[in-house]
């Protein structure tokens, strides 16, 4: 069984940044991707950030070049990197890897509260 532990979620004010870091129990690379999705109250569940490679980067609209995603191969990490919060980037944030095939991994999940 993979386990995806996610950390850096905390409160901030409109305008700042916080940066989430997600620890993979296996190594990153044997999976397909990885990436981060949020959660607000009352929504569902949307992909923020995905990436297959350093040059293969996918971003939702609403991040507008705000947020960047990255891994660290030796650490077996995937950060997300956020600035320019806003109160509606609010939610939880999860990290999620893919298999080759159907199967994925997610984390338990960090708030990240932004408030006006």
């Amino acid at each position: 069984q993979v386990q995806l532990v996610e950390s850096g979620g905390g409160s901030v004010q409109s305008g700042g940044s916080l940066t989430l870091s997600c620890a993979v129990s296996r190594r990153i690379t044997s999976f397909n991707s990885m990436g981060w999705y949020r959660q607000a109250p009352g929504k569902e569940r949307e992909l923020v950030a995905r990436m297959r490679s350093t040059r293969d980067k996918q971003y939702a609209d609403f991040v507008q070049g705000r947020f960047t995603i990255s891994n660290d191969n030796a650490k077996n990490t995937v950060d997300l990197r956020m600035s320019g919060l806003s109160p509606e980037d609010t939610g939880v944030y999860y990290c999620n890897v893919k298999g080759w095939g159907t199967t994925e991994y997610w984390g338990q999940g960090t708030q990240v509260n932004v408030s006006s």
